[in-house]
């Protein structure tokens, strides 16, 4: 199998791809949810934030395993062809390549755009937007030009793309250090109005005993979570890679947890849940730090989702490249040409950018749109790929243990074992909580919503075209 792609990345970019494509979103735009899902019920949801981190770490020792042991072009694909097949590989990286990251992708541009516009709005009250900052035009169409922006530097050089994530790595976790230690001190150290306990100890006094809501809200921290397999796109990119990309994805994934965890309780000590709840878990930053301040803050925000739509992209405009050097899917010898003067496989990067721009119109009409433009099929993208990128990682887990008989039984059965209980778990957890209206009940209320079985037939729509459009080796 030949690889055109350059050994250019070391350890510092490898651990940048892992944290900074996870973390610069969901710990702003998740947590605002996983406090509706549990009622500000504070311990639950770092309870939610701890299972959900443990579900990512299972599954990251898991693939740390199969990166000691296989590299080629793209991690998650190169697995699953070394321990299910070549086919299974393709549907993989299809799914992957079509659906999971850029679906993600398109959230984080949207993300980026709201952001940045929240900030504009806020130092500038009297801007005028025809709609809001989450949901307005605006901010659609600036999410569509920081997406084509980003992918020019990604085409155009990908060592500029590796600064700019180490960059926005690096500045993404100003705000939310600071959040997480002075939040914490300040809720420490004040009182709500007429409250005797401090700031923290109100807010935290808020648990109900009930866990119902707890599926809920662990898969809305899959979101957060998500985006660390994307680092293994680059495994054959990272020098050294068998002993860095483990590295980097077991350092990573704990810096991660612990940033959520601490960040999530900063923002406790800086606002009460109700407030939370209703305006946004960035609120907390202009009551810490006051408003000049916490604006900036908030534009640190944009820059933090900037640096993880970078690094989603990095990993979306190489798919069709990974599936084309392997003599599968669509216009094999167009895909796997690498351009000479950048190094990137330039088709591939066009038919990435077509891709997440296609699920940016679906989010919008989808979810943000006043009348959902797709009916009953209009469901979240953000979290419901979590049901089958979670599913494809199981026979990957399985065939691992019947394939690799010289390991450890540490590495061959535990870690393994460990990968195929959390992975099961985000699936169920995924489709609790999203769930169905009964058919009866819907019946006598007059509707049906069933968001879990219209992504399950738009998934298999896309993998059935990707069934089709599949070759077999050709000589090239």
């Amino acid at each position: 199998m030949s690889n055109g792609l350059k050994k250019q990345y070391g350890l510092l970019m490898a651990i940048c791809m892992v944290v900074g494509t996870v973390v610069g979103s969901g710990v702003f735009f998740k947590a605002q949810a996983i406090l509706r899902i549990t009622n500000g019920d504070m311990p639950l949801g770092i309870l939610a934030w701890i299972i959900g981190g443990l579900t990512m770490i299972f599954c990251i020792l898991a693939f740390c395993v199969m990166a000691q042991e296989y590299e080629k072009v793209n991690g998650i694909v190169d697995y699953s062809e070394a321990t299910v097949g070549g086919k299974y590989a393709y549907f993989v990286g299809w799914f992957a390549t079509v659906i999971y990251a850029p679906s993600m992708t398109s959230v984080l541009a949207w993300l980026t755009a709201r952001y940045f516009l929240t900030f504009l709005v806020s130092v500038n009250p009297d801007l005028q937007l025809a709609g809001d900052p989450v949901t307005g035009t605006e901010t659609f169409l600036l999410a569509g030009f920081i997406l084509i922006c980003v992918f020019a530097v990604n085409t155009l050089s990908s060592k500029l793309a590796g600064k700019l994530q180490i960059g926005a790595t690096f500045v993404k976790l100003i705000p939310l250090l600071l959040m997480a230690v002075v939040g914490t001190i300040y809720g420490l150290t004040h009182n709500f109005a007429g409250e005797p306990s401090s700031i923290l100890a109100t807010n935290f006094a808020t648990s109900t005993g009930d866990f119902t809501p707890l599926f809920g809200a662990v898969v809305a921290t899959a979101f957060a979570y998500e985006g660390w397999i994307i680092a293994t796109s680059i495994n054959s990119e990272i020098k050294n890679s068998k002993k860095n990309l483990p590295i980097a994805l077991v350092l990573g994934g704990i810096i991660i947890i612990a940033i959520y965890l601490f960040y999530y309780i900063g923002i406790a000590g800086g606002a009460s849940v109700k407030t939370l709840m209703e305006d946004g878990t960035t609120t907390a930053f202009t009551t810490v730090f006051g408003n000049v301040l916490g604006n900036i803050l908030n534009l640190f925000v944009s820059v933090s989702c900037l640096g993880t739509l970078n690094g989603l992209l990095i990993g979306c405009i190489r798919g069709m490249y990974s599936l084309s050097v392997r003599n599968m899917g669509p216009k094999i010898n167009l895909m796997k040409q690498v351009d000479a003067g950048s190094g990137m496989p330039s088709n591939s990067c066009i038919v990435g950018l077509v891709i997440v721009s296609l699920w940016l119109v679906y989010f919008y009409g989808a979810n943000l749109a006043p009348n959902p433009w797709f009916g009953l099929f209009s469901f979240d993208s953000s979290e419901l790929p979590i049901i089958t990128i979670y599913g494809l990682y199981i026979p990957i887990f399985i065939q691992f243990m019947r394939k690799e008989k010289g390991l450890s039984t540490v590495k061959r059965f535990v870690l393994p074992c460990l990968g195929v209980i959390g992975s099961a778990f985000m699936v169920i957890a995924a489709i609790y909580s999203h769930g169905y209206v009964p058919y009866i009940e819907a019946k006598a209320n007059g509707e049906f919503s069933c968001p879990v079985l219209f992504y399950l037939i738009v998934f298999a729509a896309i993998m059935t075209v990707g069934a089709v459009v599949m070759k077999p080796k050709e000589k090239t």
